[in-house]
């Protein structure tokens, strides 16, 4: 590997740090608890990073209406219980353990919360994000 690219990768690591750290106060406090589960550049897709986000919902509980990163392609996988969400202007769904969505960049993600008021739930959601994207999730108002 050259210098170059090594001190390349050395600084979108920083940049990408900085806005996992960014989108991690948006997303937690009351609503639910999101946790950084793997972060890593694409080696082989300069100025490509994949970065996994545990996101656990007490019962009853959601996350305030957010927008993605422009760039960012998530894969979503529901780890335990059950989760509604709502991307752009496609139906509202509830998805449970084993089942999985896509969404495209720049989503508005308008529902995002625990399917059960009584049970926690769990998802893994999977970001294919620009390394100089500024942050994961931003707030709509």
């Amino acid at each position: 590997m050259k210098i170059r690219t090594i001190i390349v990768a050395a600084a979108s690591y920083a940049t990408l740090a900085a806005s996992i750290a960014g989108s991690l106060s948006v997303l937690d406090g009351n609503t639910e608890t999101v946790t950084k589960n793997f972060e890593a550049a694409i080696p082989n897709i300069p100025g490509k990073a994949l970065i996994a986000m545990e996101v656990n919902y007490a019962p009853g509980a959601a996350s305030a209406p957010h927008m993605h990163a422009r760039s960012a392609f998530i894969y979503a996988y529901v780890i335990s219980g059950a989760i509604e969400s709502k991307v752009n202007d496609g139906e509202t769904h509830i998805y449970r353990a084993g089942e999985s969505w896509s969404e495209p960049p720049g989503a508005t993600h308008s529902i995002s919360r625990n399917g059960s008021k009584t049970e926690p739930a769990k998802l893994l959601a999977v970001f294919v994000i620009d390394s100089t994207d500024d942050a994961l999730t931003t707030p709509i108002k």
